[in-house]
Formats: structure tokens, C-alpha cells, sequence
């Protein structure tokens, strides 16, 4: 576990209603100053949560607003070579990742560029840095191939998607850490798609398959000396989670505190081996919740849930230096309006917290 502690400190989770990546910079910043993020504007179809990260993989085809991989054509398996001897050739000489077939460009992450731009510009570093990538099942289980099947059902393209994503990972740990912060680059592992394990959806996907496949993106981001994080925005099995080796667990307490804290051996072991908690307190999944929360309401569902960690046996100092203060999710969806609320009730708890 990293022995970065956050206290309570705001983090956003990546994307926002706006259509300039600098202001969309320049907002985030003031809002999140000492963990500051680099934005998603999914108003951009290219800036969609499972596009955004397929670019370098063998076989896409983009056909309007479709895409998918064709595993079917001729060049396809030469181009699944050129992408296992590039992802080897980074395992020799992880310094090869910056050139690589896996870094962001601006065709799909402007607001990466745009991100380190500004953040060499400012007066004073922040604290650290994150950046996020769409986890490995979601991918999996989001994007098909030209028969319409599921990627993550197939083992090859399951191993394919997972490095993929790894391997953006890592590539964005050695990018932030130019920016020399005090503390390491923090990752967020955008899963979703966890939530489906179990259910008759995705009944034949194993618990195993699942683990191993954030297990390798998590080594990545450590490989690289960075801090690992999942955000997952629904209900699930928090086991996966809470055993995968990840430092940091983004939940959305808002909606969920009560399932997770059924899993309390695991989340007792997570805490006190030095897991951060990142509790997605501030609603984003309906406007009207934004529109009736208020500092002060969110202000006593957290207390209420502290208290029930503290009942286990957990120091509320403990728990306030290894947690931060999120949304529960993006605010990709919500208005700019909304979004903006969203922002200040994350700021503003964090400094209720710790004042």
C-alpha cells in the first residue's frame, strides 16, 4: 500500500460538461488544487469513455460512430505481432513506453497535453497528480468484435485489452512524473464493469479472469512508481476490489456505503494495511439529488458513515488521513450548472472535514 496520505483532501474523477479543455483545466483547478486531474469533455465522441483508450490496438476499424475489432481481415495477425513486440520490448526497457504505440495523443486526450501545460505553468506544484483509464473488464466487456462478440469472452483479446490498458497505465505514470510532484502519480482504474460479476449477464466470466486482469494493470502503475486506484460507481462484489492490491477504492458512498461495509473483514484489512478510501460522496447520477444536497446534508451522511468504521474498531483519525473526497462519479453528463455544484460540495466537505 502507498504511504501517500491524502486527508480528506477533494479529487475529481475525470470528465465535465464543457467543450474547452483549458477552461475545463482552469475550472478542475479551482476546485481540486492540490490533486488536480487532466479533464474528459465526453462532448467529443473521440473522448468517450471505451474510445478514448482503444487507439494502438490491432485489428480497430471506425466506421462513423462504430467501432469494433476486426479480428477477421488478413493484416490482423500481423498486427497483433507488432503489438506483443512492442509491449515486450517496453517489459525490457520500460523507458520505450514514451514513443510507444500506447501513449495518449491529442486526437482522443487534448486535455492530457493541455493538463501538463498548465500544471508547469503554476506557481507551485500541487501535491500529486492523477490520471485514469478505462479498466480492463470494462473494455473487455464494452467493446465487441466485428461478430458482435464481447472482447473480454475471448482469451487472446482478453490478454490484449488487458496489457492495452496497462500499458496506458504506465504510460501516463511516466508522463506525470515529470511534472516532479512531492508524491507519486495516483492511476484511477475506471471500472464499471465490475458490477457485473455474478450476474446471469456475464455468467461465464470467472472471478480469476477478473482479478488477474486488474492485477496486471495495478503492477503496472507500480512498476512504474505510481499509486493505483479503482473508482467502480455501482454495487458489486467489493471483495475484487478490496483483495486486488489497489491503494486507493473509489466507491460511491453516496448511494452504496451500506453494501460495502457488509464486506467488513476485507474492508477492515484494506484500511489497516494502509488502503485509501475515496468516498464519492457528492451525488452525480440524478440532477435532482444535486439540486437537494447541500453541504450540510452531505456533511451528516458522511459523519454517520464514519461512525460506522469507527464501530468496527477503526480510528476516526485513521480514517480521515487515508481517505479523500470525491463525486460519486464524472460529471460528464450533468449540466455545467450542476457540474459546478458538484465541484464546490466536493471542495467544500473536504474543508468542513479538516477544519
Amino acid at each position: 500500500m502507498t504511504d501517500f496520505k491524502p486527508n480528506c483532501l477533494p479529487l475529481l474523477v475525470g470528465s465535465l460538461p464543457m467543450d474547452n479543455h483549458l477552461e475545463a483545466t482552469h475550472l478542475m483547478l479551482q476546485y481540486t488544487p492540490e490533486i488536480p486531474l487532466w479533464v474528459q469533455l465526453p462532448l467529443y465522441r473521440e473522448e468517450g469513455m471505451l474510445y478514448q483508450f482503444l487507439p494502438g490496438m490491432p485489428g480497430l476499424e471506425i466506421r462513423g460512430d462504430d467501432f469494433y475489432i476486426d479480428t477477421s481481415t488478413e493484416r490482423f495477425e500481423d498486427e497483433v505481432l507488432s503489438f506483443y513486440e512492442e509491449y515486450m520490448a517496453i517489459v525490457e526497457e520500460p523507458e520505450k513506453i514514451h514513443g510507444s504505440r500506447f501513449a495518449l495523443t491529442d486526437r482522443t486526450a487534448r486535455g492530457f497535453s493541455v493538463f501538463m501545460e498548465t500544471v508547469k505553468s503554476l506557481p507551485h506544484l500541487p501535491l500529486a497528480v492523477k490520471g485514469q483509464v478505462t479498466g480492463p473488464i470494462t473494455m473487455g466487456i464494452g467493446v465487441k468484435d466485428q461478430a458482435g462478440r464481447l472482447l473480454f469472452y475471448d482469451e487472446r483479446m482478453r490478454d490484449i485489452v488487458t496489457k492495452q490498458v496497462a500499458m496506458s497505465a504506465m504510460w501516463q505514470v511516466a508522463k506525470l512524473s515529470e511534472l516532479n510532484t512531492p508524491n507519486r502519480p495516483i492511476i484511477f482504474f475506471d471500472e464499471p464493469g465490475v458490477v457485473g460479476f455474478g450476474s446471469s449477464t456475464y455468467i461465464s466470466i470467472t472471478r480469476e479472469q477478473i482479478t488477474e486482469s486488474l492485477k496486471e494493470g495495478i503492477d503496472a502503475v507500480h512498476l512504474a512508481g505510481g499509486v493505483a486506484g479503482v473508482h467502480i460507481c455501482a454495487n458489486g462484489d467489493w471483495s475484487l476490489a478490496l483483495e486486488s492490491g489497489v491503494d486507493i477504492i473509489n466507491f460511491d458512498a453516496y448511494s452504496y456505503f451500506d453494501r460495502l461495509i457488509l464486506y467488513r473483514e476485507d474492508l477492515m484489512s484494506f484500511i489497516l494495511n494502509g488502503g485509501i478510501l475515496a468516498w464519492g460522496i457528492v451525488p452525480t447520477g440524478n440532477p435532482e439529488y444535486v439540486e437537494r444536497e447541500t453541504l450540510d446534508s452531505l456533511w451528516r451522511l458522511w459523519s454517520g458513515q464514519v461512525q460506522q468504521l469507527e464501530s468496527f474498531g477503526i480510528s476516526r483519525q485513521k480514517i480521515i488521513s487515508q481517505s479523500l473526497i470525491t463525486p460519486s462519479c464524472g460529471t460528464g453528463s450533468l449540466s455545467l450548472e450542476h457540474a459546478k455544484k458538484v465541484l464546490s460540495l466536493t471542495m467544500a466537505l473536504s474543508e468542513r472535514i479538516v477544519s
